[in-house]
């Protein structure tokens, strides 16, 4: 058997999670994925993989290997890429995956970069989900936050932080908190992304770090969902500023405790490491960069 498909069928097995799958990948057949990888097991004289009904995993010797593999397989492309560089331009699909209130700051460089790049089509979907890059054949995702898989490339487009805030209503019926701690006992509305989960993070004018542990009677991942409820008074919200910007200066949500500022995050193009960067998603994703850089002020107009 040809060597490199039997690595190439090893690797995909690994990151797909079993024979079937990886045989979807490669449009060979579970049986002719099965034998490449005992073909490899049989020239190395040893098992790569731990085989049940369910899964299959890595064995000591297997882990070793796949590393080797997934650099050897990576060094492969890389050079193939490398030789048509010169000729290399952008072209087919490029499928990107981000949250809904990004979609403003994306929507401009989608825009740009179809109309520059003919040969290439967009395939944007729009969440508020953890997505598996791999398995649902993303190039690239535009998040708001650092995704929780490790292996995954994060390049920083902007930076951006929270505002706390709530409406004229809230404080009428509630009374302004004059102090992080008085946030324990309100209802603070909180979105499911968050971080750091109950406790939100605060830098205060000396720059020491401060946080408070909250609660409250709304969780969600849809910032807009929140948003409607912070105007309606249901609670005190740590709002993303680009989202409350407009009813901040109109004056319909009030900015509480300024001393105190959220944490720093980076809005962050995310794209898988085992593969080499195709022109499509470097370009795209250079386009995105400087957009971003042209756009700080508004993705963070609470600097």
């Amino acid at each position: 058997m040809d060597r490199l498909t039997s690595l190439t069928a090893f690797v995909r097995v690994v990151d797909t999670g079993g024979f079937s799958a990886a045989g979807r990948k490669l449009n060979l057949s579970t049986t002719m994925v099965s034998n490449h990888v005992q073909a490899l097991e049989e020239r190395l004289g040893a098992r790569l993989l731990n085989r049940t009904t369910r899964k299959v995993s890595l064995t000591e010797v297997g882990k070793v290997y796949y590393e080797r593999c997934t650099q050897i397989l990576a060094d492969i492309e890389q050079a193939d890429d490398i030789a048509g560089a010169l000729q290399s331009t952008p072209r087919g699909t490029l499928r990107i995956y981000t949250n809904t209130h990004l979609v403003q700051f994306l929507s401009p460089a989608v825009t740009e970069f179809l109309a520059a790049y003919p040969d290439v089509k967009v395939d944007l979907v729009i969440g508020e989900r953890n997505i598996d890059m791999i398995d649902e054949n993303f190039d690239v995702a535009i998040r708001m936050v650092p995704p929780p898989d490790s292996s995954l490339i994060v390049r920083s487009l902007a930076t951006w932080r929270h505002v706390l805030c709530c409406s004229h209503g809230y404080i009428e019926k509630h009374g302004k908190p004059e102090q992080l701690a008085d946030l324990s006992a309100r209802n603070c509305i909180r979105h499911s992304s968050y971080p750091h989960g109950e406790e939100w993070r605060f830098i205060d004018r000396k720059g020491a770090s401060a946080a408070v542990r909250v609660a409250g009677n709304l969780t969600s991942n849809s910032g807009e969902t929140l948003r409607r409820a912070t105007l309606a008074g249901v609670g005190i919200w740590l709002a993303a500023g680009f989202l409350v910007r407009d009813d901040l200066e109109s004056g319909e949500l009030v900015r509480l405790l300024p001393e105190y500022r959220p944490v720093e995050f980076s809005m962050n193009a995310v794209y898988p490491h085992r593969h080499h960067l195709s022109a499509k998603v470097r370009t795209f994703i250079d386009l995105l960069a400087r957009h971003s850089a042209e756009q700080q002020k508004l993705i963070n107009p609470y600097a």
